[in-house]
Order: C-alpha cells, then structure tokens, then sequence
C-alpha cells in the first residue's frame, strides 16, 4: 500500500471527522454523551488491530513481545515537528523542505485568520501572555509525542498490528477511567456509563465513531511506514478541505484568506514532496567532446 493513498484517505476522514460531529448534533447539542465517542472508537482500533494480529499470526511466527489565536498557536504544532523530527529521529531535510514546512504552518494560519471587517484587527493578539505561552507549550508538546510515538513504532520489528493493539489498549482503558470519573464527579445520578452508552446515538454518531477509529488506524500505519511529516501535510490539508466542504454544508462563507492558504499549502506541498529537479532549474553540463592526440614519432640519432 502506497503512503500518498493512506494519507490521503487520512485527508479525507480527518475533513469529514469535523464535519460528521458537527451534523451528529441537534438543536445546537448533543443528544448522547460525546465522552463515549472517544471510548468506543479506542475499542474499534483494538478489535480491528487484534483481528488484522490473529489473521497475520496464522501465516508467520508470533511477534516478540517487547478560540483563534488558539488555532493559530496550534499551527506551531507543523514546525515544531519538523524541529523534533530533525533532533530526535536523526531525519536530514534540505532547505527546500524547511522552507515548505514553514509555508505550510503560514498557509494554515492565513486560512484561520478573520478579516478586520468581522471582527477588531487588535482581538487577535489580545490575549495574555500566558495564553501564548501555553500555546507554545501545546505546540511542542503535541509535536514531541508524535515523534516519540514513531521513533518507538519504528525501533523494532514489531508487527504493526501488535503495536496497535498495545497502543490502542492503553487508550481503551485511559478513556474508561475518563468516563468513570466523569459518573464520579456526577454523583452517579444519571447511572454508572455502562447503562447509558450508547443513549441518544444515530445512523451519524455511529459515523463518527467508526471515522474517528479508521483515522487512528490511518495514523498508525503513516507513522509505522511513512513519517510525521506526511501526517501533518495530511491533517493540514483535511482542516482546508473541511472549510472548503462547510461552505456547500453549513453557512460558512469563504474568505480572501482561506483562498490565499488554500494556494499557499498547494505550493508548501508541492516543494516539500516534488523532486528538486522540477524545483531548481539545474545547468546542463556538456560534456566536451575528447581531444585527439597525434603520435608523432621522433627518431633520435646519434652521431658517433
């Protein structure tokens, strides 16, 4: 399976992960407890990832067992990858992708950005100090666990579909704890989660389910034989083509802006994936033609 079809497909779920969730509600909130969401599309991960193991393990040996500026900010997340995957993975990118990584993360952010008209031109960078600092916290954070969760995808031989379902595992058990402490904190008046889970769920929640868990799965395989670089290109173009797909859906208008970054990541994508020949216009070298050399004898006499 190619990389370019898997983040595609990851391009697409992603875009319509938005999309669904938005469509899954009813007069502006949700019928169903959303904390099951998370939980139920953890608990698809591991039953897909254990059957695609059982199927594998029956034809090879057992595997060893080893609010705006808010958005803005969360752009960061695109070059702090790039900065990580360069410290810690050891990966070599050449000015070109730099410049590309750093046009995408502007792309993203062009896109986002409101016009003075709709709202005040100094709003965007009200927000305290702290904010920012956090948003910058966030960004490397977020950056620094995708790129450990390769390098240990990728430290060993270890089938994917195992380290799927150790992953996956961990996060069906962290968003069970989610729920019950959420019933907790509730005093248990609704009933314990287990009673109530799939309360107030449609033909759309489902959807939302299963998107939400074929992403992850979409994400495991980028980051097992593909990199992060390739997940952020994806997601990023999935939150352009989510906008684009909310014009026609919702009541969204399109901006000068979100054209502009739509055109700008085009050409970040383009420099990033695109072979430097078709980039830099290299000069031809000729090869000159080799010279003939002449023999010429010379008879050298001595007079006695």
């Amino acid at each position: 399976m190619q990389w370019y079809f898997v983040a595609s497909l990851l391009t697409i779920l992603t875009s319509s992960q938005g999309i669904l969730t938005t469509l899954s509600q009813s007069n502006g909130g949700y019928k169903y407890d959303y904390a099951t969401v998370p939980f139920l599309a953890e608990v698809f991960k591991l039953l897909v990832s254990s059957f695609l193991l059982w199927r594998e393990c029956k034809n090879s040996p057992p595997p060893r067992m080893t609010t705006e500026w808010k958005s803005i900010m969360g752009n960061l997340k695109i070059v702090t990858t790039g900065i990580f995957f360069r410290l810690f993975l050891r990966r070599k990118l050449s000015n070109l992708q730099w410049m590309a990584i750093v046009l995408l993360a502007i792309g993203t952010t062009t896109s986002q950005v409101r016009g003075c008209g709709e709202a005040s031109c100094d709003s965007l960078f009200s927000a305290p100090i702290q904010g920012y600092m956090l948003g910058v916290l966030s960004a490397c954070l977020s950056a620094l666990a995708g790129v450990y969760t390769e390098f240990l995808m990728k430290k060993n031989n270890d089938s994917l579909y195992w380290q799927n379902v150790q992953l996956y595992t961990f996060g069906a058990i962290f968003n069970m704890a989610r729920l019950l402490l959420d019933d907790y904190r509730g005093g248990f008046e609704k009933g314990p989660w287990w009673q109530r889970i799939f309360n107030g769920y449609s033909v759309t929640t489902w959807m939302v389910v299963l998107n939400l868990g074929s992403t992850g799965l979409l994400v495991s395989w980028l980051m097992k034989y593909a990199d992060n670089i390739v997940k952020v290109y994806s997601t990023s173009m999935a939150m352009l083509l989510t906008m684009v797909l909310s014009v026609f859906l919702f009541t969204f208008k399109p901006t000068l802006q979100l054209f502009l970054g739509i055109v700008i990541c085009m050409m970040s994508l383009h420099m990033y994936f695109a072979p430097p020949t078709m980039l830099v216009d290299l000069p031809v070298t000729v090869k000159s033609a080799p010279e003939s050399h002449i023999e010429v004898s010379v008879d050298r006499r001595t007079n006695s």
